[in-house]
């Protein structure tokens, strides 16, 4: 059977070269009729695709033509259709975030790697957190905080030090950067189903912006963040090369 294909590429010379020569190879469908969405790109650009192609029935299947790539599989010209043929399927439920900011105005997003909240002035930010409506840190003196999805985990979540997670677990991981106080608070693990309150002390003072995959809002007084079970993000991967085999991979090297 032979697939129908619709390719998407960054707007990198790279990304916009390689959509040019698999189109020729084999062709382009629109989004809406293809069996599978080829994205080509970075982990930046395939975020992208994933929330843009989230009610679409197309799974997805990137080809790194970026810098990382983690989400990526290798790319090749060369039997495409073989390979999505063979490939192994992940799926994905994202973080959803609802923030508050100063003016009143809700702002609502989804993201697959993580929602960060981070200082936006001189000083540290101070964070109130809830989990599940109960109070769990009175202050949180840092320099940001974030909730990470497995897929995620790898990503900021593990520069700011925060723990690899298996893309199986149902668990989700919090973590801090630069914690000032408690000092070098570490974070916590939760479980996915764990919805989670941040408040912001002292926002005129202290000024906090939210980012959820690159969508950022400013000033922020209040974030709620959840797992959304509703929407699940297909990602197609190389057999012996998925998420899972990256994860257990990236603790070894």
């Amino acid at each position: 059977m032979t697939l129908k294909i619709a390719f998407l590429a960054s707007d990198t010379g790279t990304a916009q070269a390689a959509r040019g020569a698999l189109v020729t190879r084999y062709g382009n469908v629109d989004q809406k009729k293809a069996d599978v969405i080829v994205a080509l790109g970075g982990d930046g650009f395939m975020l992208s695709v994933l929330h843009a192609s989230q009610d679409l029935p197309a799974p997805v299947y990137g080809m790194n033509r970026g810098t990382i790539g983690f989400l990526m599989n290798e790319y090749s010209e060369s039997d495409l259709q073989e390979r999505l043929s063979a490939a192994e399927e992940e799926v994905i439920n994202p973080l959803s975030m609802q923030a508050l900011d100063r003016h009143g105005k809700t702002h609502r997003a989804l993201a697959t790697n993580e929602v960060s909240l981070l200082r936006a002035g001189p000083q540290a930010a101070k964070l109130r957190i809830h989990i599940d409506g109960r109070l769990r840190m009175q202050e949180l003196v840092c320099d940001g905080a974030l909730l990470a999805t497995p897929a995620g985990s790898t990503a900021y979540n593990y520069s700011a030090h925060g723990p690899i997670l298996p893309i199986g677990a149902d668990v989700l991981a919090l973590t801090a950067m630069a914690a000032f106080r408690p000092r070098r608070w570490r974070g916590a693990l939760l479980p996915k189903a764990a919805s989670v309150r941040f408040e912001v002390i002292e926002p005129d003072k202290r000024p906090v912006m939210a980012d959820a995959d690159g969508r950022s809002v400013k000033d922020v007084i209040k974030v709620d963040i959840r797992s959304e079970p509703s929407i699940a993000h297909r990602i197609l991967f190389d057999p012996g090369h998925g998420l899972e085999e990256r994860l257990i991979r990236e603790q070894f090297v």
